[in-house]
């Protein structure tokens, strides 16, 4: 992992190989012609293009809008920075290298391109569990303390350092080496007579950030998704009720896209480097180069996705975007972005309950002072305004505006 396959970027000691090429010869049998090098060269700035772009777009929607800084959204950002930054600096690199096989770029960025992509696979995926787990917390234990903003903070921390720790085996193990007519990036794995390292480090790997988060993540959605479509909506329920859960739907249904949508782009990736592992003969054909630039497209192309996921989706951030691109009235994309917070909607009740029960009581005593307090009331537009029924037996019922209905997007 790392750079990988068949550009000699692993080896099990000084002379060891990874597919056909050896790290102690010059030797390089994967050469392309230049209109295979110019399609793969345009599909992998595609995705620099898109993911960078994107994610950075994300972020800003998320930071410079009060109302979006949720703990959902909060690992979102986790999650987009940690894409931008393994699209930015290591798929044109990996590319590069897999096609011309000799690495330009020294030994301190061999090691940084060896170690960065598993710390940054690592924080992305555990990013999508925090975001399972808060979610199956928030519907399936809605009575429980929800996690604070610096709590937030601390487990995202927690996330970078435990990704940083499992990554480190190659950034420390990771050398060049000249070659006659080239150089090479490899990982110089240490030889055990007992022991197969980096065999037992690659599964390590491949299960940690792949295979048990894929599998916390598919239990929490599957119990949340339970919970929200098994029990119909009551014919009786208030309009909150219902806005409120199907909001909760709309945020599941998103999150359960983007992480089908990971898991799908990955899985050919740790498939290939499990069977390489395991059966190196495999690795020695020609047209194993096409197959790894293909599988490595795939997983580099699943950091592109998510932003799109997020505007076909989840109308704040589709205003956010359009903001960012100037393709919307800023009225608009000012009631999607910028409306109020459940607390302040909560404080307008209030206010509102005991400003219509007053009005009731006068009304009751003096029907043209009600009506005359009534008037005086401040007008309020559908979408920022709680509204507010006044029953016959002079109680009052209100129901907070569709905009506090989102539960955390």
């Amino acid at each position: 992992m790392g750079t990988l396959s068949l550009n000699a970027s692993d080896c099990s000691g000084s002379n060891g190989t990874k597919g056909s090429v050896n790290c102690s010869d010059g030797f390089n049998q994967f050469i392309q012609p230049v209109w295979q090098i110019t399609l793969w060269a345009a599909a992998y700035c595609c995705i620099v293009a898109v993911s960078v772009v994107g994610n950075i777009v994300v972020i800003w929607i998320i930071l410079a809008h009060k109302r979006m800084r949720t703990v959902t959204n909060y690992f979102l950002v986790n999650l987009a920075f940690a894409e931008a930054a393994m699209s930015a600096f290591n798929t044109v690199i990996n590319f590069a290298y897999a096609v011309h096989n000799e690495w330009y770029f020294g030994l301190v960025y061999c090691r940084f391109h060896n170690f960065f992509p598993i710390a940054a696979i690592f924080a992305s995926i555990y990013s999508m569990t925090a975001v399972a787990l808060d979610r199956y917390m928030a519907i399936i234990h809605p009575l429980q303390q929800r996690l604070s903003s610096t709590e937030t903070r601390v487990v995202i921390g927690v996330i970078w350092v435990l990704a940083l720790l499992l990554a480190f085996p190659q950034y420390y193990y990771s050398s060049t080496a000249v070659l006659p007519g080239r150089t090479v990036c490899f990982i110089d794995w240490p030889e055990y007579t007992t022991v197969d390292f980096k065999k037992i480090y690659y599964v390590c790997v491949t299960l940690l950030i792949y295979f048990l988060p894929l599998c916390i993540m598919g239990w929490a959605y599957m119990t949340v998704g339970f919970t929200l479509w098994a029990s119909e909506i009551p014919g009786d329920s208030s309009e909150h009720y219902r806005q409120q859960l199907i909001a909760k739907r709309k945020v599941v249904k998103m999150m359960i896209v983007v992480v089908c949508t990971f898991a799908v782009c990955w899985l050919p990736y740790h498939v290939y480097f499990l069977l390489h592992q395991f059966f190196p003969e495999l690795f020695e054909q020609r047209y194993i180069q096409q197959v790894y630039l293909t599988i490595m497209w795939l997983a580099m192309s699943s950091t592109m996705y998510n932003p799109i996921i997020y505007y076909c989706l989840n109308s704040r951030f589709r205003a956010g975007f359009q903001q960012a691109f100037c393709c919307c009235p800023p009225t608009v994309m000012k009631e999607e972005l910028e409306l109020k917070s459940p607390r302040y909607l909560q404080t307008q009740v209030s206010l509102y309950r005991a400003s219509r029960m007053e009005t009731v009581i006068s009304g009751t005593v003096n029907p043209a002072k009600g009506e005359q307090k009534l008037a005086e009331l401040p007008p309020c537009s559908p979408h920022s305004c709680p509204h507010v029924k006044v029953t016959s037996n002079g109680s009052v019922s209100e129901t907070l505006p569709q905009s506090s209905h989102i539960s955390s997007l």
